[in-house]
């Protein structure tokens, strides 16, 4: 096993979409532009928004819940909004926790943007956390794609936090590096530059 740290990165809410349903939601011909590259090679927070609307589950006839969240690129052949557990209940969402593309019968919601909206009847997700590894990561870890490991992180805070069923991802197109929602950073106090050891 390597002692090679590894970058714990917080993915905050965020949506991807097609691109057929970025032009139901801005305008036909509408593209994602670039507002911040990420860590993952190619991938990117655009400088667009969508409304993401939940479900008043107290009142169904009351005003339902929403939430702006921003659009990542490039689009991507489905459909997915990936939130925490806190922001799923505070929507009115159903939302399991999936790897990234596990989609089948996950929870629906309304997308709305400036020029139209979308019903997803699936596609809404609670990220399963995952480390993002290249071929050569994967060796000198000692792991395999899908392998199911756990991850220390001690921030110094306090809160030193050993994260379970953490899925390994492995690909020439990733960089390494973890990532985990909201409330698990928040659980573990990893703010700023964090960064965790595999222990399997």
């Amino acid at each position: 096993m390597s002692d090679k740290k590894i970058l714990v990165e917080t993915s905050a809410r965020h949506v991807h979409v097609t691109q057929e349903t970025l032009e139901v939601l801005f305008g036909k011909g509408h593209t994602l532009t670039s507002k911040k590259e990420l860590s993952q090679p190619g991938q990117f927070a655009s400088t667009d928004k969508v409304t993401v609307i939940g479900y008043n589950k107290k009142d169904p006839n009351g005003p339902r819940p929403q939430a702006s969240l921003s659009i990542l690129g490039p689009c991507r052949d489905h459909n997915q909004v990936e939130v925490s557990f806190t922001d799923a209940r505070s929507l009115g969402l159903t939302a399991p926790v999936r790897e990234s593309g596990d989609i089948k019968g996950s929870g629906k919601c309304t997308l709305k943007g400036p020029a139209g909206e979308v019903e997803l009847e699936e596609g809404v997700i609670v990220a399963k956390r995952h480390i993002h590894m290249t071929p050569s990561d994967a060796e000198e870890f000692g792991v395999t794609n899908g392998q199911i490991v756990s991850v220390e992180v001690d921030t110094g805070k306090g809160r030193k936090t050993i994260f379970a069923d953490t899925v390994i991802r492995v690909s020439e197109k990733y960089a390494l590096a973890m990532h985990i929602d909201t409330d698990e950073s928040n659980a573990s106090c990893a703010s700023g530059v964090v960064y965790g050891i595999l222990i399997k």
